[in-house]
């Protein structure tokens, strides 16, 4: 699937374009993502990475992750919880914690991508200080920001690391993972198999729900994408 963890997900790559006809598929492992509800920052637009302040949710997205939770548990099944280790995807998961009884564990490869000295400024004054690394990072994929960020194709390796890990040690169950947009938007795209630069047309609504459905056979899909309950 286009990075490092092909060698540890080479069964997870058959292709299946008869997906809904098949009734082989054997176990089932599902991943529903969800993103964390809304912070200081995310109204304002700004860079959020691991190397920021690390704001908490505000008011307005602590009910959204309390909605989110009380959708997960009306629909029940679920056997575990991951969480990124950043505080806005922790405090959401406790509101998944509470609605479902379950305690959730911290994936740090499941964090938001380092943004370096970008973390906590706007794209405006990211553009007026560094207009030259701005727009080489977003014409490429490989390239980092200043001051220790990372690449998106760092962040696909190790959120992809992550989920070969955790369909691996969690195999049949129904999986909450709490995260970030870059590493649900990464995980969408290991899901499809689709080439890197499709995250660009995906758009992810803060506490909401994408659920990923990976087969024993192989296949894999995409159930539901950015759903606000």
């Amino acid at each position: 699937r286009g990075s490092a963890a092909d060698g540890a997900s080479a069964a997870l790559a058959a292709s299946n374009p008869m997906l809904g006809w098949n009734s082989e598929l054997g176990e089932t492992t599902t991943l529903v993502f969800l993103r964390h509800g809304v912070t200081r920052h995310t109204a304002a637009r700004k860079f959020s990475g691991p190397g920021g302040d690390d704001p908490g949710l505000i008011e307005e997205g602590v009910a959204q992750a309390e909605r989110a939770a009380s959708a997960l548990a009306r629909d029940g099944g679920v056997g575990a919880v991951l969480t990124s280790p950043m505080r806005r995807t922790r405090e959401t998961a406790r509101a998944v914690e509470a609605a479902l009884g379950l305690s959730a564990t911290v994936e740090e490869d499941f964090r938001e991508c380092a943004f370096g000295a970008w973390d906590g400024l706007t794209l405006a004054e990211v553009q007026e200080s560094w207009p030259d690394e701005l727009g080489r990072w977003l014409a490429s994929m490989d390239v980092a920001p200043p001051g220790g960020g990372e690449s998106i194709v760092e962040v696909q390796r190790r959120v992809e690391s992550a989920l070969v890990r955790s369909l691996s040690a969690y195999a049949g169950q129904t999986v909450v993972v709490v995260s970030h947009v870059n590493p649900i938007k990464l995980a969408v795209r290991y899901c499809l198999d689709v080439p890197l630069h499709s995250v660009n047309r995906m758009l992810l609504a803060p506490a909401s729900l994408t659920t990923l459905s990976f087969y024993a056979s192989g296949a894999s899909a995409l159930r539901q994408f950015s759903a606000v309950p």
